[in-house]
């Protein structure tokens, strides 16, 4: 299955660390952010989680949850997470999904369906492609996905920044440009007519280009 933006994420019954979830009925009637991770035990990831638990309550406040995900089964990560909150002085504060089965990772279209049915023997090298963010909206469908190599651990900060954009973009007929951060101008799309964006905006806009409309952040 291959998932694109706005295509929906695909729903699943799993056990985590905080017990057994239907994925969507998590999710709510807010946003969620899935990491997923080849393996416990290793390295980058370990700082990753932990850092993503330090960053909780900024994405707490953007009415997001966030939820982890490795190719391993739930007792293994209950043991990794000692490690993590010894390692990172930040104990895990979000559900850590097992995916023992592969079914979650396939799923996601993060590994092969010949992938095999078990996480038993594989090594971090085998299940690689598993390392993908996805922002997933109110509406349950995927708004963003970003891919890292196992070797570059992930930056949270353009995580949330992406979030912001994703958000405000969903609510505001607006693009954020290039290195936006919240708060900063914006940009009307192409589909807002000129006559359109002047009810929006009375006081008008820059326009270095005539398809280049800049406004402040509404």
């Amino acid at each position: 299955m291959s998932l694109r933006l706005n295509s929906e994420a695909p729903n699943f019954t799993a056990e985590t660390t905080e017990g057994t979830i239907d994925f969507h009925e998590w999710i709510g009637d807010g946003w969620a952010i899935l990491f997923s991770h080849p393996k416990d035990f290793t390295p980058i990831c370990t700082t990753e989680l932990g850092f993503a638990a330090k960053m909780k309550p900024d994405f707490e406040s953007r009415n997001c949850k966030i939820i982890g995900l490795s190719v391993d089964p739930v007792s293994d990560h209950v043991e990794w997470a000692k490690d993590i909150e010894s390692s990172q002085g930040s104990a895990v504060n979000y559900p850590m999904i097992g995916d023992a089965d592969l079914k979650i990772a396939k799923l996601y279209d993060m590994l092969p369906a010949d992938a095999g049915d078990s996480s038993e023997g594989r090594t971090a090298v085998d299940n690689l492609t598993a390392r993908t963010v996805f922002i997933i909206g109110p509406d349950k469908k995927i708004k963003a996905s970003l891919t890292y190599p196992m070797s570059t651990g992930r930056n949270f900060h353009e995580i949330l920044r992406l979030l912001d954009s994703c958000q405000l973009t969903a609510k505001e007929q607006v693009a954020t440009p290039v290195n936006w951060k919240q708060g900063e101008d914006v940009v009307i799309v192409p589909a807002v007519s000129d006559e359109a964006a002047k009810e929006k905006y009375p006081d008008g806009w820059k326009s270095p280009l005539p398809y280049l409309r800049i406004v402040p952040h509404p």
